[in-house]
């Protein structure tokens, strides 16, 4: 559309004045057929006044008798024009040749000197003969001026759609690059500037898949280099257990080694099952066929702080766990749901003192599954630093918390850090909950509630634990 109002719009521009053009032309040689015509009448006069003379050229001249040449100023014969005795009357002042206006065309006005008179010979033009042929000119000029839109439309058009295609194929590939599929490709077609974007945007995709296959094999090398260490930390534990199965009483001292010994196994048989996970989730190609993954949120909680809770217990840390009985699913892989709770979790452990307590909840609201891991320690000084992956002041990677942002993310949800009602860090993991429609969540909406609620049950009357100075995780 765009093509045919421009190109409707020049067509205008050029044919329009050559309408005007040609039909001046018409005109001109309408008026230049008059001055033929009278130039006969005004010859015979210069020859001889006589009627019959005059007579006579007037009928040489040709034309019907309404525009025959009309003599004035010898007598009655000029009763029959059509110019007025103005007209008349200028053209002997000025004594040159004129064309006026007259009713229903134009008048030629030739004045002839005889003597001491001035006789004017009129020829009239009519309308039609000035006109002659304008309906077949404008006809013509407008099947040129359709002929020239249809056949500009056709071209750009077949132009358009090659350039159309080319660039929906790159936006098809752009969007499958960014969904993960990195084996996308386009095919370079269109104009060249279009067909060299698509080869340039097919080695990009190339690079981006031969970086992503040397990082899996990287961190794939990284993890089973792991394993050697923790082959010498499970010999080393099985060295301390003692062989002596005989039957016998044991010192509670004794008793509390033995169990510890265990812990420490189960600790690294753990360790070494999550290695394997790492090497085959790293080594395994992303597929995009399948649905969503899911996982039970309780299951997860459950499974995790058994092994929280004996690390917990040598610790001496108190501990809660609420919420977590009933089946709650939700749009995450349970590995990374459960990366993500040892992570925080972890943090606990890492930063506050042994002795100090720690709960962890779930429940579901406002169309969201919420993972709530309150600790008793001296808290988080800045939220938005500890949110922001790689920033650490205690030494650490920085990496624990991003992590958590990452799982929660992929599951449209959230992080958020607030004050615990236990007096330190409260860590809330928002993930949309399948079975319900999510809303917007935003700092102050659903995390800020709960924040409410336990600064609420806080003031009431449960216990206050002491608050240090906090540090950044």
């Amino acid at each position: 559309m765009l093509t045919a109002v421009v190109c409707a719009l020049v067509a205008l521009a050029f044919l329009v004045p050559l309408a005007v053009s040609l039909g001046d032309r018409v005109r001109a040689e309408a008026i230049a057929d008059a001055a033929r015509r009278s130039a006969l009448v005004t010859g015979a006069l210069a020859v001889s006044t006589d009627p019959a003379v005059i007579a006579r050229a007037v009928a040489a001249s040709g034309g019907d008798a309404a525009t025959r040449p009309v003599v004035h100023g010898l007598g009655d014969d000029g009763d029959a024009g059509r110019a007025t005795s103005a007209d008349l009357d200028r053209a002997r002042a000025q004594r040159r040749s004129l064309v006026v206006d007259v009713p229903g065309g134009a008048a030629r006005l030739d004045p002839v000197v005889l003597g001491d008179r001035i006789a004017v010979v009129e020829v009239f033009v009519p309308d039609a003969a000035m006109s002659r042929g304008s309906g077949t000119r404008l006809l013509l000029l407008g099947a040129v001026a359709l002929a020239l839109v249809g056949s500009a439309v056709v071209v750009v058009d077949r132009v358009a759609t090659r350039t159309v295609y080319a660039t929906r194929g790159l936006i098809d590939g752009a969007l499958a690059i960014g969904d993960g599929d990195l084996a996308a490709r386009v095919e370079p077609t269109g104009p060249r500037e279009l067909a060299e974007a698509g080869h340039a945007f097919n080695q990009m995709a190339e690079r981006l898949d031969a970086a992503r296959t040397d990082e899996r094999e990287l961190v794939a090398d990284l993890s089973h280099r792991l394993r050697t260490p923790l082959t010498v930390l499970r010999l080393d534990a099985e060295a301390l257990e003692s062989d002596d199965t005989s039957v016998g009483t044991f010192s509670q001292a004794e008793l509390d080694h033995r169990r510890g010994i265990r812990r420490i196994r189960q600790a690294i048989v753990t360790l070494e099952g999550e290695i394997d996970v790492l090497i085959k989730t790293t080594r395994k190609a992303v597929t995009h066929d399948a649905g969503p993954a899911m996982c039970d949120v309780s299951e997860v909680v459950r499974d995790r702080m058994v092994f929280w809770s004996a690390l917990a217990g040598d610790q001496n840390r108190p501990h809660r766990v609420s919420g977590a009985q009933l089946r709650i699913p939700a749009p995450v892989p349970r590995a990374e749901l459960a990366a993500a709770l040892d992570a925080v979790i972890g943090n606990v452990f890492r930063y506050t003192p042994q002795g100090t307590a720690f709960e962890v909840a779930v429940s579901r609201r406002d169309g969201y599954v919420a993972i709530r891991i309150d600790d008793a320690g001296p808290g988080i000084s800045d939220p938005d630093r500890a949110l922001r992956r790689g920033a650490s002041d205690r030494g650490s990677t920085g990496l624990g918390l991003d992590i958590a942002k990452r799982v929660a993310m992929q599951a449209n949800g959230s992080v958020s850090i607030d004050r615990a009602q236990l007096g330190g860090a409260s860590v809330v993991m928002l993930l949309a909950d399948p079975e319900a429609a999510p809303r917007p969540v935003n700092r102050f909406g659903l995390v800020g509630r709960m924040a409410r609620e336990a600064r609420d049950q806080k003031s009431s009357g449960r216990r206050r634990w002491p608050r240090q100075r906090p540090p950044d995780r």
